[in-house]
C-alpha cells in the first residue's frame, strides 16, 4: 500500500504531496539536486539515485509513490526500470525524463505504464505543475479504489452496513476525512450509528493506534462532565483525594468522540471551545495549562442551528466543530439496505448463539414495510427479540415485536379514520381498509387476509365484488360450482 493510502487528505484544498514520497533517478547530479529542492518545497519526502541499480535499492528500502526517471541511465536504462517498477509496484506513478524525446521512446514509455514525461531542459513551473497533477491523480484514484474495494468485499465500510447511494456517499467522505485532524460533526437521528461512523473515521486513518475515547454528554451529570473532560488536581474539591487525568489528555494524539454534544451545558461549551482553539486545557483546580493534541468528532441528533437560536448552543463552538459535516440517513430513507442489515444481524446472532437462523418471506415483507423510527438500533433489537422467541430456525411474523406486527394494521386504521368527520357507509370503510392493507403489503393477499382477520376466500370474493381481482397480478382462485 502506498503512503498516500495511509494518509488520505481531507479535502481538495489540502495538497496531497505532504503525504507522498518521490524518487528522483538521473545520472546528472545538478538535475537531481534541482528536482529535489522543488519537490521538498512542495512537501514530498525525496530520495535520489544516480543509476537503475541504486534506484532498485531505494524501491526495496522505502515505499515510493512517484518516480522521476531519466530514460538514459548508465547500465540498464530507464525503460527497463520502468517495466520492473510497473510489474512489482503497479500503484507507483512514473514520470519519464528525456533529453531526446523521440516519438518511439515516448510511445514506448506510455505503453509501458508511464504517467507522463518531461523533456530536458525543463523549468521549475513545468516540474511543479506535473507533480501537482500526478498527486491529484493519485488522490482521486486512491479514493475511488478504497471505496470500490470496501463495497466489493463488504456490505459496508468500517463495520457500517449498507450499499445504498446515500451510504456510498458517506463512505467516500469517511475515506477523505480519516487521515486529517480536522473536527467532524456527525448528525443523524437516534440509532443511525453515529458512533460507528466516528470509529470508522478513527480506525481507518493513520492514527488508529492512538486512543479512541467516547464520551456520552447526554448521560453524564452536568456537574461531572467538566472533571471527566479536563480532570482535576488533588484538593480541587471535597473528595478529590488524588489527581485525575482528564479524557482530553488521555485521548492525546488520538480521537475524543463527544456523543450528544447538544446536551453539553453552555458554560462548559465555552471551556471546550477554548481548549480546542488554544490546544491546551486546565484541570479543575489548577492554574497550569496542559498541552493537548486531540481530534474531536462530535455527534448529535438535535438541530444545532435551532439550538443556537434558542441560546442552548454556542455559535462559535458550532462553527469550530462543523469543519466537516456528515449526515447519517435514517433507515426509512435507505430501505434497500434493510435486507443487508437483516443478513448482517442474523449472521452476528449465529456467531453469538451458535444457531443459524433464517427469516420467512412474510416476515421480511413486514420488516421492509416498517419505517423503523429507532433506525438500525431498533432493527437489531427487533431481530434479537425474534430470535429469543423463535421456536425453530426460521423467524416468523409472530416472533416480531407488536409494533412491527401491527404497523400495517395501524396504517389501515389511519386510512379509515381519515374520513371520520363525515359519515361513511360500512361497505366503503371495509373497501378502504382492504385496499389500504393491500397497498401497504405490496399486493400480498395472504398476509392481507391474515392481518385483517378475514379468510382468504372472503378477501378474493370482496376483491371480485370491487372488480379489481387482478390488480396486483394475482387472480382469484376458481370457485367451486354451485349446485342448482
Amino acid at each position: 500500500m502506498s503512503s498516500l493510502a495511509r494518509a488520505l487528505p481531507e479535502d481538495e484544498a489540502f495538497l496531497p504531496a505532504h503525504y507522498l514520497s518521490l524518487l528522483i533517478v538521473d545520472d546528472e547530479r545538478w538535475i537531481r539536486e534541482s528536482c529535489k529542492e522543488v519537490a521538498e518545497n512542495m512537501g514530498f519526502r525525496v530520495y535520489t539515485a544516480d543509476s537503475a541499480a541504486a534506484a532498485v535499492k531505494n524501491l526495496e528500502a522505502h515505499t515510493i509513490d512517484v518516480v522521476l526517471l531519466d530514460i538514459k541511465l548508465p547500465g540498464p536504462d530507464g525503460l527497463e526500470l520502468l517495466l520492473k517498477i510497473k510489474q512489482q509496484q503497479p500503484e507507483t506513478e512514473v514520470i519519464m525524463i528525456t533529453g531526446h524525446a523521440t516519438v518511439d521512446s515516448v510511445l514506448t514509455a506510455m505503453k509501458s505504464g508511464a504517467y507522463d514525461y518531461l523533456r530536458k531542459p525543463f523549468n521549475i513551473e513545468e516540474l511543479k505543475l506535473l507533480l501537482e497533477r500526478v498527486t491529484e491523480h493519485m488522490r482521486f484514484a486512491l479514493e475511488h479504489r478504497i471505496t470500490r474495494e470496501h463495497l466489493k468485499n463488504n456490505p459496508g465500510y468500517g463495520g457500517i452496513v449498507g450499499r445504498s447511494p446515500e451510504m456510498e456517499k458517506l463512505y467516500r467522505i469517511i475515506a477523505k476525512v480519516a487521515s486529517s485532524r480536522h473536527p467532524v460533526l456527525v448528525q443523524g437521528e437516534s440509532g443511525t450509528g453515529k458512533e460507528m461512523v466516528a470509529r470508522a473515521i478513527h480506525f481507518t486513518g493513520p492514527f488508529r493506534d492512538k486512543p479512541f475515547i467516547p464520551v456520552d454528554c447526554g448521560s453524564l451529570v452536568p456537574a461531572l462532565i467538566e472533571s471527566e473532560l479536563f480532570g482535576y488536581v488533588k484538593g480541587a474539591f471535597d473528595g478529590a483525594i488524588r489527581p485525575k487525568e482528564g479524557l482530553l489528555s488521555i485521548a492525546n494524539g488520538g480521537t475524543l468522540f463527544l456523543d450528544e454534544i447538544g446536551e453539553m451545558p453552555v458554560d462548559l461549551q465555552a471551556k471546550v471551545l477554548r481548549a480546542l482553539q488554544e490546544k491546551e486545557m486546565r484541570p479543575v483546580g489548577s492554574i497550569k495549562p496542559v498541552p493537548i493534541d486531540v481530534r474531536i468528532i462530535a455527534a448529535t441528533n438535535r438541530d444545532l442551528e435551532a439550538a443556537i437560536h434558542q441560546g442552548s448552543f454556542r455559535r462559535d463552538l458550532y462553527f469550530r466543530l462543523n469543519v466537516v459535516s456528515l449526515r447519517l440517513p435514517p433507515v426509512r430513507e435507505r430501505k434497500e439496505d434493510v435486507r443487508l442489515l437483516v443478513d448482517h444481524f442474523l449472521e452476528k446472532l449465529s456467531r453469538t448463539t451458535g444457531m443459524r437462523r433464517s427469516i420467512s418471506t412474510e416476515t421480511m415483507k413486514l420488516l421492509l414495510a416498517y419505517d423503523w423510527p429507532g433506525n438500525v438500533r431498533e432493527l437489531e433489537n427487533c431481530l434479537e427479540r425474534a430470535a429469543a422467541l423463535c421456536s425453530g430456525h426460521v423467524l416468523n411474523v409472530g416472533d416480531l415485536p407488536p409494533q412491527v406486527q401491527n404497523s400495517n394494521i395501524h396504517a389501515v386504521s389511519m386510512a379509515v379514520t381519515a374520513s371520520r368527520h363525515r359519515i361513511v357507509p360500512l361497505a366503503d370503510m371495509e373497501k378502504q381498509a382492504i385496499l389500504a392493507a393491500l397497498n401497504q403489503l405490496n399486493g400480498d393477499k395472504l398476509m392481507t387476509a391474515r392481518l385483517l382477520g378475514i379468510g382468504k376466500t372472503t378477501l378474493y370474493r370482496k376483491l371480485k365484488e370491487y372488480g379489481i381481482t387482478d390488480r396486483w397480478g394475482v387472480s382469484a382462485p376458481e370457485e367451486a360450482p354451485r349446485s342448482s
